[in-house]
């Protein structure tokens, strides 16, 4: 089927693009800013992008008529703008009218849960989003899911970063409400499930995990899955705005998203109807299994497994939501090839990776090594690192460190053209890993650059 993927760029959507295209979808891109998504060679042709921007109207006659299936993936509670009820009811409309003049017979629309009659501003323009897209020709099937559990969801990094954070949480009156959170993978699953689905099509679902807790068990339940003792002092005094303010000043979370996310911890998020389960009976993901799989050292368990080219994923990456990283780019004139080679036998540099000795390290790090080891490849390990991907194909080696250390640390080596890139990326274990990482950023600052110009150098790449 031809499938019009809005949200392409954005949290599930990226997720959702290799699904689709793993169950032979062609898919039709849309986004405001022409990206490159790297694809294995294999899904040449299957992939197209569209340059456009739901509120501009003229823009979206780049659709194709020959579409099938259409996701509505977009929302607008990230901008600073006031009216972004406005601005997602004429995304909506534009987007429902353009496809009124295709062959597309069926929208699938992620919602939050919009079962309280006293709805936040968030929910209440989500769900007029819906009434919008049924008032079209083409029917809409609605998924309303709370909490999504997954890195990189905004409702789970603002979980991590207040309990990674904080021993000590006060908490307002609405830690009392009750959610029910569900994994990314569930939603993922049901989204592809109800494709061309009969039993789907103009229908709404509520989508949960199997647990329903209250905000405040909820961040407990983290804390404890994460080995962290936290506690929290729940307080009637913190207004909305007040808390919007603190999530703002704690948390990753711009102001406009607290604000919205806030507004809508009012509304309590659990389903009060189960009929996904009759037409799809699944054992859907604990609480506790989503949060350990969000935790995996590579930010890989949303994406299919297959997406592997000679032992490349190209959709494998060091986690980058709740981490702290510190990069060098260098420009080199020597051959390509030889400092692929010094970056695949980084094990003789192994010691100048992580501190315990930073001042010895620093010293003894360009010593010569009589017997340097062979190229490393995939499941190697050295001192206490362990080699996630050797991709010579791309250039591209991630090594990785959980041992001694309060967090886990990554180090990827790549090169590009005539360019090297070396990150060093560290995910803190609450507040003593934090403490850690910036406790010893001067040391980190000078060693890894000493490492990166030691990769690059005439001296040891020939």
């Amino acid at each position: 089927m031809k499938i019009l993927l809005t949200g392409a760029n954005g949290y599930i959507g990226t997720r959702l693009l290799p699904l689709l295209l793993e169950k032979g979808h062609e898919v039709y891109a849309l986004l405001r800013n022409e990206k490159q998504i790297p694809i294995p060679s294999k899904f040449d042709g299957k992939l197209h992008i569209i340059q456009a921007d739901l509120l501009n109207k003229d823009s979206l006659e780049k659709v194709p008529d020959d579409i099938d299936i259409a996701y509505y993936l977009v929302h607008s509670m990230s901008t600073a703008s006031h009216d972004f009820g406005d601005l997602e009811s004429l995304s909506a409309i534009n987007f429902r009218d353009r496809l009124a003049a295709t062959k597309a017979h069926q929208i699938i629309y992620l919602s939050g849960i919009v079962n309280d009659d006293d709805l936040s501003h968030h929910l209440a323009s989500r769900k007029n989003v819906e009434v919008l897209l049924r008032q079209g020709k083409v029917p809409v099937t609605t998924l309303m899911a709370g909490i999504i559990i997954g890195s990189g969801s905004a409702s789970f990094e603002i979980i991590r970063d207040l309990t990674e954070k904080l021993p000590l949480m006060i908490a307002p009156k609405w830690t009392s409400n009750l959610t029910q959170p569900i994994a990314i993978l569930d939603v993922l699953d049901y989204l592809v499930l109800v494709i061309d689905h009969p039993d789907c099509i103009n229908k709404r679902f509520e989508i949960g995990g199997p647990s329903v807790l209250s905000y405040k068990e909820l961040l407990l339940d983290f804390a404890r899955i994460r080995g962290l003792k936290r506690f929290i002092i729940s307080v009637p005094l913190l207004t909305p705005k007040l808390s919007s303010y603190w999530l703002y000043f704690i948390t990753s979370a711009s102001f406009p998203l607290a604000k919205s996310l806030i507004e809508s911890l009012k509304n309590n998020a659990i389903c009060k109807e189960t009929s996904i389960q009759k037409v799809f009976p699944k054992v859907l993901l604990s609480f506790e299994e989503a949060v350990k799989r969000a935790f995996h050292h590579l930010q890989e368990d949303d994406f299919p497994s297959t997406w592997k080219e000679t032992g490349s994923d190209l959709y494998v990456q060091v986690p980058h939501f709740g981490t702290l990283f510190t990069r060098e780019v260098i420009a080199f004139s020597q051959n390509a090839e030889s400092v692929k080679k010094a970056i695949w036998s980084i094990e003789k540099y192994s010691g100048s990776l992580y501190i315990s000795s930073p001042w010895k390290r620093a010293d003894s790090i360009d010593k010569e090594n009589k017997n340097p080891p062979l190229p490393l490849k995939m499941g190697d390990h050295f001192d206490f690192w362990h080699v996630l991907v050797a991709d010579s194909a791309h250039d591209r080696l991630i090594i990785y460190r959980d041992k001694k250390l309060p967090g886990e640390a990554w180090f990827e080596f790549k090169i590009i053209g005539q360019t090297f890139y070396q990150t060093a990326t560290f995910r803190p274990h609450g507040l003593l890993g934090r403490l850690y990482w910036y406790g010893l950023y001067p040391f980190h600052y000078f060693i890894f650059r000493k490492v990166a110009r030691l990769l690059t150098s005439t001296k040891n790449v020939e």
